[in-house]
């Protein structure tokens, strides 16, 4: 099992975490999607011969959300 997180500085409310953590029924793969409103971020335990990372970050852009990787690299 693989773990990714994502800043998602657009996510503000429950209603925004509802809908992320939804990716978990909605995604084949994903096992587990986590929001947190208050620290914008997303946690998502995915099967990485399911789904890969950038699969992911294109349905939660499709959500209407911008993930960025997390932590930041520069």
């Amino acid at each position: 099992m693989d773990r990714i997180e994502f800043a998602v500085p657009d996510m503000s409310c429950t209603a925004c975490v509802m809908t992320l953590e939804a990716l978990e029924d909605d995604l084949p793969g994903v096992r587990r999607a986590t929001a947190d409103y208050r620290r914008q971020r997303l946690t998502v335990e995915y099967d990485r011969t399911q789904v890969t990372a950038g699969e992911i970050a294109l349905a939660v852009q499709a959500l209407g959300y911008q993930p960025l990787p997390w932590p930041p690299k520069f």
